[in-house]
């Protein structure tokens, strides 16, 4: 019986070994075709990969080539054209004004709360393959306002009592619905030493102005940074921002009796910045001097300079400050404005200093929910020369003039939901007690020169706004304003600001 066992066992196993061996070659068969496979597709991959490098070598060398004829067209360089287009970097691309290199020390001041910008839409290929496409790559942003007010007075009839009409953007404006101010801004790097950036107002009157227009370093070492062209002057707090970031619809008073609504010299700015933990910046300005309260003098060199120096800091975790003096001297030749349907004008010299502050105070930092800013400046001017009664007629009669004019603005705005504010501001202007040789000498009488009498005017303004994101803003805002002896203009505005495409971050 154990014989037969060991027999069939050993039958079995002689048939199995067969089977056995066939399923092994099966195998290693299938798992040959899957490395040959594999290699097919390593092989046909590596071609693959070599053929696009060969392309974009390709591309490379035909947009090399094509700058090389540009600059030899346009009378330049092409290495400087190369060496622009190289340079122009992400944030060329995505539209950022670049700022001149300063130092990192300066960054810790006024972190508390800074407006967030606007996210930047980058036009650049994937991986910058294309650098040719950035030969002329500006950002562009627009912004579009409009407003519907109601004015219990009539507008054409307001002034500011006691001080000279500036001819600038004094008042509230017209009733009933307006366009408002739009503008359109386009700004890029020009090369690694250079940026540029224009601004075109464009008003409800279908009248286009340049707002700005100035080229500014981006290379110079040690804090320094040097503007030139057309500018808002860095002068005070608001006269730096453009009108559409104002928390208010309008400018206080005081911006609109001492500087025209907003001061914007043709010249030129140097600024630095101090290698500080503290933020301290001190600059000057040297302009034509043909911006109010100067005027257009037909004279070479600078006729007007301004110096000012701002510092700032945090206050812990969720406050900040920053503080500022500004002096501005210009000077006015023959500066005419209309009194009774007579025009008179002034030449002499113009001073005014500027004190301004802020604080802004967000939890631990973070403004997104709620935050609070409180904001003020506070003027005064001097001005010394001739005033010219009724020029260019029988009775023109020339005196001394002499005026000591002050005033200022208090705001304060909280933001009390992520996308709701509410506002109080309050204006005053004290036009002092000019001395006037006409009426003085007993020539003229106030009466010939009403606006000029004294009165301290003032206004109350409330407003709220609601802001979907940071491209978008509505807004309402009530006032009283009491500008004149005996009357009292109660307004209501309605705002809206939008902003189309990428927008630089705001100032703090």
């Amino acid at each position: 019986m154990l014989k037969h066992s060991v027999l069939a066992a050993a039958l079995s196993a002689a048939v199995a070994a067969p089977q056995a061996y066939a399923a092994d070659k099966k195998e290693q068969k299938e798992l040959a075709a899957i490395r040959a496979e594999i290699r097919e597709m390593k092989a046909a991959y590596e071609a693959r990969l070599q053929a696009m490098e060969q392309r974009l070598q390709q591309a490379q060398s035909d947009s090399a080539a094509a700058k090389a004829q540009l600059a030899t067209i346009s009378g330049g360089a092409p290495s400087a054209v190369a060496a622009a287009s190289a340079t122009s970097g992400a944030g060329a691309q995505a539209g950022a004004l670049a700022t001149p290199a300063t130092p990192t020390a300066a960054a810790p001041a006024v972190t508390a709360y800074v407006e967030p910008p606007a996210a930047p839409a980058s036009t650049a290929s994937a991986g910058g393959a294309n650098p040719a496409s950035n030969l002329f790559n500006p950002n562009i942003s627009m912004i579009l306002g409009g407003t519907l007010q109601n004015l219990k007075q009539d507008p054409s009839q307001y002034r500011l009592q006691g001080f000279a009409p500036s001819g600038g953007e004094v008042g509230p404006g017209k009733r009933g619905f307006n366009l408002g101010e739009s503008e359109l801004t386009m700004a890029a790097n020009i090369d690694p030493q250079f940026a540029g950036q224009l601004t075109f107002s464009l008003s409800g009157e279908n009248e286009v102005s340049v707002e700005e227009a100035f080229i500014q370093t981006r290379a110079m070492e040690n804090g320094l940074n040097i503007k030139a062209g057309r500018f808002l002057s860095s002068i005070g707090y608001l006269n730096a921002q453009h009108a559409h970031t104002w928390d208010f619809v309008d400018a206080p008073l005081a911006y609109q009796a001492f500087l025209g609504g907003q001061y914007k010299p043709d010249g030129v700015q140097a600024k630095w910045l101090a290698p500080l933990d503290q933020f301290l910046e001190i600059g000057a300005e040297a302009g034509s001097g043909a911006a109010f309260p100067g005027n257009d003098r037909n004279k070479n060199g600078a006729g007007a300079v301004s110096v000012f120096a701002h510092i700032g800091d945090d206050i812990g975790a969720s406050s900040s400050y920053r503080a500022g003096l500004s002096y501005l001297h210009t000077a006015a030749e023959k500066r005419a404005y209309e009194d009774e349907g007579l025009t008179n004008n002034f030449s002499g010299n113009s001073n005014t200093w500027i004190a301004d502050a802020i604080y802004k105070w967000a939890p631990n930092g973070n403004p997104t929910n709620t935050n609070f800013k409180l904001q003020g400046e506070y003027f005064r001017r001097k001005e010394t020369g001739t005033l010219n009664y009724a020029v260019d007629t029988d009775a023109a009669a020339s005196g001394d003039y002499r005026s000591v004019q002050s005033g200022w603005y208090l705001q304060g705005v909280y933001q009390f939901m992520p996308t709701w504010r509410a506002g109080l501001r309050y204006d005053r202007l004290s036009s002092g007690s000019p001395r006037i040789g006409l009426i003085d000498s007993g020539a003229l009488a106030w009466a010939n020169l009403p606006i000029l009498q004294a009165y301290n005017p003032k206004r109350t303004s409330f407003m709220v706004d609601y802001s979907p994101s940071e491209f978008s803003r509505l807004r309402l805002q009530l006032a009283r304003d009491q500008s004149r002896p005996g009357v009292t203009d109660n307004q209501i505005f309605l705002q809206y600001i939008m902003s189309l495409g990428t927008h630089a971050a705001h100032s703090f």
